[in-house]
């Protein structure tokens, strides 16, 4: 099966470090009981260890849950630090976090309002 999670709805960065060990029912409490999230809402959650050189996914998919774990082998992820903070990305915020780059890029070009000419 082939999932763009590029184009799933809502994702979600579990900021700060998350226990590796954790499974599906682990990372789901996480997301359910201390951020009170809808793991449902067609929504991606991204969980990242100390290292930083690896991360879980956890998807809901209309008949279980998803748990993708990748090891970058060559690098690390610029990962948000913020223990207790959970972020909304935009699929170009996810682009950039699974390259390697930060979320913020401060020289990028922002998306301009429509109807705005000047």
């Amino acid at each position: 099966m082939h999932i763009n999670f590029t184009e799933v709805q809502n994702i979600f960065i579990v900021c700060g470090h998350t226990d590796m060990r954790c499974g599906i029912d682990g990372l789901a409490s996480v997301i359910s009981d201390q951020y009170n999230l809808d793991l449902f809402s067609d929504a991606i959650f991204l969980f990242c260890g100390r290292k930083k050189d690896r991360y879980k996914a956890l998807y809901w998919d209309h008949d279980g849950f998803m748990l993708f774990y990748k090891r970058i082998e060559n690098g690390h992820l610029q990962w948000p630090k913020d223990q207790d903070e959970v972020k909304k990305l935009t699929s170009q915020e996810l682009r950039w976090l699974l390259e390697g780059l930060s979320i913020q890029q401060p020289k990028a070009i922002k998306p301009a309002k429509t109807g705005d000419l000047y």
